[in-house]
């Protein structure tokens, strides 16, 4: 849609917001795949956002074990390399392709400006950051490494192998929370970033029909595309297994009726809708 933007800004009073396709609202399933490393780890720190937000509701002893080892799980992801550098780019970027289409004639200011306070807001957040804050927190916190050291045993952060652990687990609701709102306090800054640039991505070409024939679909896109996204519908009865490459892409068909019994491929023509997206 950005790309559309940049060389029809008519448009753009009909697409912004930016609004990605709802699965829901096609009653389908979608699936996403995404074709280079920055998305893959993006798409996958989206996903503990998520498990986060759900833990949050959870006040049990067991939802705030899972509350806190999706904080460690998103610190790792993020210890491992410079996305705060990564995203600041590729949003500073953004920034700059729509404020130059504001000079245009016919853009709906309103909605541009909507979408740049957003970006600048996301922007500051992960500015006022300290580089490489998610290595710290792992190396400098004793309580959380101890934890973290034992999260690759199958149960063993339990009470015996951690005392500390199950210590501070005891306190009130309200100290424990205390504590995991601190540690995530750092995180929010990614999480509203990461959210806006694949919102931004999603939204970034129109929805296409297509048919696998015999359950089987190739396709050669006329650009790079870094998040192919395909919406099954419920009565397809299959899921997408995506190969994907820099040339072509190749989508089969599977079906999974019973998951105690091997999955086998579609052989008739599979209806379902595309979108190779790009920023």
């Amino acid at each position: 849609m950005l790309d559309a933007l940049r060389h029809n800004p008519g448009t753009f009073v009909q697409q912004l917001p930016v609004t990605p396709v709802s699965a829901e609202a096609l009653d389908a399933i979608c699936f996403e795949q995404p074709l280079n490393e920055r998305v893959r780890t993006f798409l996958r720190l989206e996903f503990l956002f998520g498990q986060h937000a759900h833990h949050r509701q959870d006040r049990s002893q067991y939802g705030l074990r899972a509350r806190l080892q999706t904080l460690l799980d998103t610190l790792t992801v993020l210890s491992r390399s410079d996305l705060k550098k990564d995203i600041l780019k590729e949003l500073l970027e953004q920034h700059g392709h729509l404020t130059r289409l504001s000079a245009r004639p016919g853009v709906d200011q309103e909605r541009l400006g909507s979408v740049l306070r957003e970006l600048t807001a996301a922007v500051n957040g992960l500015q006022h950051l300290v580089t490489q804050f998610a290595g710290s927190a792992l190396r400098d916190n004793e309580f959380l490494i101890s934890i973290h050291n034992r999260t690759s045993i199958p149960g063993g952060s339990c009470g015996f192998d951690l005392p500390a652990y199950h210590f501070w687990l005891s306190q009130p609701y309200e100290v424990v929370n205390r504590d995991l709102d601190a540690w995530f306090a750092d995180l929010a800054p990614f999480e509203s970033a990461i959210g806006l640039y694949l919102k931004l991505l999603r939204g970034s070409t129109e929805l296409t029909a297509a048919v696998a024939r015999g359950g089987l679909y190739v396709h050669a896109p006329q650009g790079p595309v870094q998040l192919l996204r395909v919406f099954v519908p419920h009565a397809a009865a299959a899921y997408p297994e995506i190969s994907a490459g820099a040339h072509r892409f190749t989508i089969r068909f599977v079906s999974l009726r019973d998951v105690n019994r091997r999955s086998s491929q579609v052989h008739t023509d599979v209806p379902f809708s595309i979108q190779c997206c790009s920023l």
